[in-house]
């Protein structure tokens, strides 16, 4: 069965050959402080320099996943508050646990159909990080680049953190704008989940160092040191950056993963606006994401079609939290093949 789950989602086909490939290396049992693992560190950096296009002097750390991510950025990055922008979720789920930590974080919560107003956007001096959901993939809705651009350029005196959990390794994004990005493996690169990726700016280096917050399980501190001779601070998760740098090894550079993505998702788009029972749920062009589309309908609806795809041997994303029971969401990954993405078009036209 073929599935479009938005996360955890369909892997690559070539993972049984990796797999077997890791079994055989014996990188598995690798230790984290060996010539071995460092090595794999540092090319899995390169690698993502490469085919991403990340910057140079960004720095690439694991952690166990975006969710923990949430965490290290507000305990070791910021020093006075966070305020965060964002339309769904995950987005919300990013502030609470922000709030959790510092009752002082903030926070701007947009319509899913509207895109961020920057002419009245107003991010006060108690705040000196601004946290962007880039990609919201509870209901389908992304915050473009060139709009979280224009944040840092407005606010230069603040740094931008980026979730794009539900896009990097999907589309194209430009680091430069932001200083700290953050995904996980389970969606855009089709892996299995439970590993986490961070990707940090000299500048964002720097704060952290500035800041000093040491002592805990996972303070960003203690990551670095370790990362700068490319071992880690605990035992992690060895095979799931094998993989990692196995896919990004035959990954094309992301421009040519970015076009087929996108004109993929305009192919579905047009689909369900030609059909007669799928509606949109995001309907502003603006605000819909470029790898994962939200169809609303009633419960009734969103059960029957999700049952009749099983039949046809694909499975379809559940809506998720308020939307659970009202939407059901396609993932447009690049680990999806274009046969696998050309029967689902066909199921989707009988509506």
């Amino acid at each position: 069965m073929t599935t479009f789950s938005p996360g955890p989602s369909k892997v690559y086909d070539n993972l049984e050959g990796y797999l077997n490939d890791a079994f055989q290396s014996g990188i598995m049992s690798a230790s984290h402080r060996s010539a071995v693992f460092m090595n794999l560190y540092k090319e899995t950096e390169t690698l993502m320099k490469e085919k991403l296009h990340m910057p140079e002097d960004y720095k690439l750390l694991f952690t166990s996943s975006s969710t923990e991510n949430w965490e290290i950025i507000t305990q070791s990055i910021v020093e006075q508050a966070s305020f965060h922008i964002y339309s769904g979720s995950f987005g919300k789920k990013w502030y609470e646990y922000a709030k959790h930590i510092n009752a002082t974080t903030g926070q701007l919560k947009i319509d899913a159909n509207e895109t961020v107003d920057l002419a009245s956007l107003q991010v006060g001096q108690e705040f000196d990080i601004i946290g962007v959901t880039q990609n919201e993939t509870s209901n389908a809705t992304q915050v473009s680049i060139d709009t979280i651009r224009s944040i840092g350029e407005k606010f230069p005196e603040k740094m931008i953190a980026v979730d794009t959990t539900s896009s990097m390794g999907g589309i194209y994004l430009d680091f430069s704008v932001a200083d700290i990005w953050y995904a996980s493996v389970q969606k855009c690169f089709g892996l299995p989940a439970g590993l986490g990726i961070l990707i940090l700016s000299p500048k964002a280096i720097a704060k952290t160092k500035s800041k000093g917050e040491h002592g805990r399980y996972n303070s960003l501190n203690f990551m670095l040191e370790n990362a700068e001779i490319y071992q880690t601070h605990y035992t992690p998760n060895v095979l799931g950056i094998y993989l990692l740098n196995r896919v990004l090894k035959d990954l094309p550079e992301i421009q040519h993963v970015d076009s087929v993505i996108r004109k993929r998702m305009q192919k579905l788009e047009y689909t369900v606006a030609m059909t007669s029972k799928l509606q949109l749920l995001i309907n502003n062009e603006a605000a819909r994401s470029s790898t994962v589309l939200a169809i609303s309908g009633s419960e009734s609806f969103v059960t029957e079609i999700k049952q009749s795809a099983t039949k046809a041997n694909m499975q379809l994303g559940g809506g998720y939290g308020p939307l659970k029971a009202s939407s059901f969401r396609i993932a447009n990954f690049p680990a999806i093949t274009d046969e696998e993405f050309e029967k689902l078009i066909e199921f989707l036209k009988q509506y």
